[in-house]
């Protein structure tokens, strides 16, 4: 049986990727994240995953760092990124970040099921209206992406809280865990990233920012 996970904070919006999945794939096993934390979980729970498509905008994480991260800790895995987001640039930094496949959300169903197709089947799958999905990635952006793919699922927790702004006592509290480990993993993130304070670490977060001046309201597709 064919595992796809479809990773979105928004109920309504799982349920109706959910039923173009499965209108491509009749049989496949759907799996279900609708944040982070579940989404690392889920991923290194199921090694034979096929699919994953991957909102934009995961809670607990930052841009594109999510992308960049999956692809670093599971590089076989193809994803389908998923986004009110339709600028051109957008999407072909995406797919520079090793994603197979873009789908706006306000994308039909048809095209939807098209797109898992045409992943699945090894292909890249862009919008017509992109032309051409090459980009050479700024050196920053393309350096930041390199060393949070190094970083651990908890270290990607933290690094993201980071650059939220959270302070080591409220990353704790979230976590579940002591202030002292929060600083362990402070130690470790730093190394990894090459930098040495935290307002770097958000400075590294921020070359994988969407960069743009507002976020679109997400949008439930036309015809369900």
């Amino acid at each position: 049986m064919r595992e796809v996970l479809i990773a979105d904070d928004h109920p309504l919006f799982r349920d109706a990727l959910k039923r173009a999945v499965l209108q491509a794939l009749p049989d496949a096993a759907l799996l279900e994240a609708d944040g982070v934390p579940m989404l690392h979980v889920v991923v290194d729970t199921h090694p034979d995953l096929e699919l994953l498509l991957l909102d934009l905008h995961m809670p607990g994480a930052t841009g594109f760092s999510a992308l960049v991260h999956i692809r670093g800790q599971h590089p076989g895995l193809p994803i389908i990124m998923v986004s009110a987001h339709e600028e051109a640039g957008i999407i072909r930094r995406a797919i520079a970040h090793g994603a197979s496949g873009y789908i706006p959300k306000s994308a039909p169903v048809e095209t939807i099921v098209t797109a898992v197709l045409r992943v699945l089947d090894g292909d890249l799958w862009i919008p017509a209206s992109v032309h051409g999905a090459g980009l050479a990635l700024k050196p920053d952006e393309a350096g930041a992406a390199a060393r949070v793919a190094e970083l651990t699922p908890q270290q990607f927790r933290v690094f993201n809280m980071i650059a939220e702004g959270l302070l080591n006592k409220q990353i704790a509290y979230d976590l579940g865990v002591s202030e002292a480990t929060v600083k362990a993993h402070m130690t470790a993130i730093m190394r990894k990233l090459g930098v040495s304070n935290r307002t770097q670490v958000a400075l590294m977060a921020s070359h994988l920012a969407i960069e743009v001046d507002s976020v679109p309201s997400e949008v439930v597709l036309s015809n369900h």
